[in-house]
């Protein structure tokens, strides 16, 4: 399966969205829980949208959609725990390739992890993932980088 979707989303609106969504509650519970919902109906062709927070020295599953979802991430194993570790975005064409790919889901064939920073520290990671080889773009990392960036700016992290 290849990238098929033909329209891009129109990721400001999102950015909008977003920050709508932590105008009456910047806890970062419901904003990470409603902007995984946002993502997961406004992007096609994902089967997962969600997050991994960090818990001591590893990512912890955080508010998502779709199936099931490993629950505890080293950060010496899969994307996730590579977005972490060099702290820097993850778009991974064919998961299968990945070295250390952690398969949680199967039908998961292509993934883009971005990291999520709050007063200079990683706090977690954005995962998205697609039943489809090279469904995320420049454009889709560009466009999510700036979802996090809103992210980052509304959501209040705490310990």
């Amino acid at each position: 399966m290849d990238n098929k979707h033909n329209s891009q989303p129109d990721y400001d609106l999102l950015v909008q969205q977003v920050k709508a969504l932590g105008e009456e509650e910047n806890y970062w519970l419901p904003v990470l829980a409603n902007t995984s919902a946002l993502l997961m109906n406004a992007l096609p062709d994902l089967n997962w949208a969600g997050f991994y927070l960090m818990n001591r020295d590893s990512l912890v599953l955080g508010p998502f959609q779709g199936n099931p979802a490993c629950i505890r991430i080293p950060l010496c194993a899969g994307v996730c725990g590579a977005a972490a570790l060099q702290n820097k975005v993850q778009r991974v064409d064919d998961v299968h390739q990945f070295p250390g790919h952690i398969a949680c889901d199967s039908a998961s064939n292509a993934e883009i992890v971005i990291p999520i920073h709050k007063n200079g520290k990683l706090v977690g990671v954005l995962d998205l993932d697609s039943p489809l080889k090279n469904r995320f773009t420049e454009e889709d990392e560009a466009g999510l980088k700036k979802i996090v960036a809103a992210l980052e700016e509304i959501a209040e992290f705490t310990d």
